[in-house]
């Protein structure tokens, strides 16, 4: 089925919004994208089987994301359905020492209902944009600590429309990724395994870290989080600071003054801008240091 005959027939089965051509700049953090060609915006998990269903019964590439705050878009846009799970799927609980938060959730808006009820071990998270989703997927982290490590369980829906849940081992974290992606499963809603404590102590260090998060990233600029991802032993941003990168610019796509480990799009930047500044910062760093740099964020689309 092409592309062209996916609107009707697809649109008649879910029941949340069914978008055609959406800019993925209006989805991505970044602010950089063309478009997708059809979006599900699902309104329930019986929309998110049915999107995962059809597209694989109809040979449909099948992307999907959640907040897009570590997601970099090529400038052609992504083919076939992205399916992006964040709206309607935000609803987070407390049961005694544990936070269940579906996919959609946002961390840092996690991290302030476990700090209000007194549980401590998500104040590292207060200021990762991600949702819940796309932070067990590539295991985020922040101030030494990822979601890994908070994480008692994930349910997901698998390929074949099956839910179910896996423990953290299942899971498989490691370094900033898990097993989710080459499982090719969804993330429906995590549970985090925390501690009791006192939730004045929990909320100021909430505060301290979005302090320093404010006052060492450039935040006033559209980004995605930092770029590459650390090099076992070093910092990704230290190795690109000491070969001279920060202030380098092509088009509108910048490395930072304020934090040399993050691309900011000062105007209208592309894909194209920031994949050919990443490419000259790794060359450097490969003549320097012999390291080669990998990327922390998701490349997508054409």
């Amino acid at each position: 089925m092409q592309i062209g005959e996916v609107q009707q027939p697809l649109s008649s089965l879910i029941r949340g919004d069914v978008l055609f051509g959406q800019s993925m700049r209006e989805h991505t953090s970044w602010r950089i994208g063309g478009p997708a060609d059809i979006m599900v915006l699902p309104a329930c998990v019986d929309d998110i089987r049915t999107c995962v269903l059809f597209a694989r019964e109809q040979g449909i590439p099948l992307t999907v994301m959640g907040n897009g705050s570590n997601m970099l878009v090529k400038d052609r846009g992504i083919r076939g359905i992205v399916l992006k799970i964040s709206r309607g799927f935000n609803r987070i609980e407390i049961i005694g020492t544990t936070v269940s938060a579906e996919a959609g959730s946002l961390m840092p808006v996690v991290a302030v209902q476990a700090a209000e009820a007194g549980l401590s071990g998500l104040e590292f998270a207060a200021g990762i944009p991600a949702s819940v989703g796309g932070a067990i997927s590539m295991n985020a982290g922040a101030h030494g600590k990822s979601i890994g490590e908070v994480v008692r369980s994930a349910v997901i829906l698998t390929q074949d429309g099956e839910i179910r849940s896996l423990d953290r081992e299942e899971i498989g974290f490691a370094y900033r990724k898990s097993g989710i992606r080459e499982k090719r499963v969804v993330v429906l809603n995590a549970v985090f395994a925390l501690e009791p404590g006192n939730p004045a102590e929990i909320k100021m260090k909430n505060q301290t870290n979005l302090k320093k998060r404010r006052q060492s990233q450039p935040l006033e600029y559209p980004n995605a989080g930092s770029v590459f991802a650390n090099p076992p032993g070093q910092w990704a941003g230290w190795l690109v600071d000491q070969v001279g990168a920060k202030g380098m610019r092509v088009g509108d796509a910048l490395v930072s003054d304020k934090h040399a480990n993050f691309i900011v799009n000062v105007g209208a930047a592309s894909a194209a801008d920031v994949l050919e500044l990443v490419g000259q910062i790794r060359q450097m760093v490969f003549k320097k240091f012999n390291i080669e740099l990998k990327l922390e964020i998701q490349v997508v689309g054409e």
